[in-house]
């Protein structure tokens, strides 16, 4: 096990062989499998943010890989760096996963977040946009009287956040790892805002990404209240743009307890429109999990699942 940590100076990484010594001393218990950091990704189109690479034990580059594109990347991998002190441990599950040949082999890239500004960066944009005037004043209303800033929408930056990750992250993946580039190989995932981002992106992008998992996806879109038409802006987006089930496989799941509970009222809605797009169990999931609730440590318990649904042995 290894862990290596580089920054990306303009398109080079000119300090990565210095730094490589001294960072795998101090962090090689850390991980299982290899670590790669490209610190402050540039990009003119967002923010800058760190991108993790995940490499499984014995990488070879004379294989093929699939790839697993997720959000919120500190969160992945190592619990004395979260704000909560938890993590999803993904490079232990994937690495039981493949041990197991219970999956294919895949790389994680991992996309940071950037905590005050990652509402707007994963908030899909066209849903909001579609509201009727009547509803963005309702939904104008709650945010006024939940403190929320009012121009939200002239803020959401979702649209380019997604090109970052295809036109910034996934030519450098495609050139620098031996990997498949084709959507069949290619999935996205992620939690909460994260799990939006996801379903965006399989419908926005359907030639890049075959495969997406939405774990507690955040229906509510800021938080619940009455007659709310956000999820239902959600809904009707996902029933006019989600890609063809006999190319494309999509997993969402939800809890019961804390911000989860608030999701319950909208499952039959998933279900609807999945099951109206023609996906059946072989294509799709919608899991209940009695009693999780919004939490890495949640996520954590139930990640190999997703996973071993979109990349699971043929």
């Amino acid at each position: 096990m290894k862990t290596l940590f580089c920054s990306l100076i303009g398109l080079f990484f000119l300090s990565c062989n210095a730094q490589k010594e001294a960072v795998n001393k101090v962090e090689a218990q850390l991980f299982a499998g290899e670590l790669v950091r490209v610190e402050n990704f540039p990009t003119q189109l967002i923010t800058p943010r760190n991108v993790d690479i995940w490499l499984p034990e014995n990488y070879n580059e004379k294989l093929k890989y699939q790839v697993l594109y997720m959000h919120d990347g500190q969160m992945l991998f190592d619990a004395s760096n979260t704000w909560n002190k938890q993590e999803w441990k993904v490079d232990e599950v994937v690495s039981q996963l493949i041990e197991n040949k219970s999956i294919d082999n895949i790389i994680v890239v991992a996309i940071w977040n950037i905590s005050e500004i990652r509402h707007t960066d994963l908030y899909p944009l066209k849903p909001l946009s579609s509201l009727s005037k009547d509803e963005k004043e309702l939904v104008l209303t709650e945010l006024r009287n939940n403190n929320f800033p009012t121009d939200f929408e002239s803020k959401i930056n979702s649209d380019n956040y997604l090109k970052f990750i295809i036109q910034d992250v996934k030519p450098y993946i495609d050139s620098h790892f031996s990997v498949y580039t084709d959507a069949k190989n290619t999935a996205i995932m992620g939690s909460s805002m994260g799990g939006l981002i996801s379903m965006y992106a399989l419908c926005e992008y359907p030639n890049v990404f075959g495969k997406a998992a939405c774990l507690s996806t955040h229906w509510v879109g800021f938080r619940d209240f009455k007659n709310t038409p956000i999820p239902e802006s959600f809904f009707n987006y996902m029933a006019l743009h989600l890609p063809s089930p006999k190319t494309h496989k999509v997993y969402f799941d939800y809890g019961t307890a804390t911000l989860d509970a608030s999701y319950l009222n909208y499952q039959s809605r998933v279900d609807e429109v999945l099951q109206q797009k023609g996906f059946t169990t072989n294509t799709y999931k919608n899991l209940k999990f009695e009693g999780a609730d919004h939490s890495e440590d949640s996520w954590q318990k139930r990640i190999h699942i997703p996973i071993e649904f979109l990349f699971g042995k043929k």
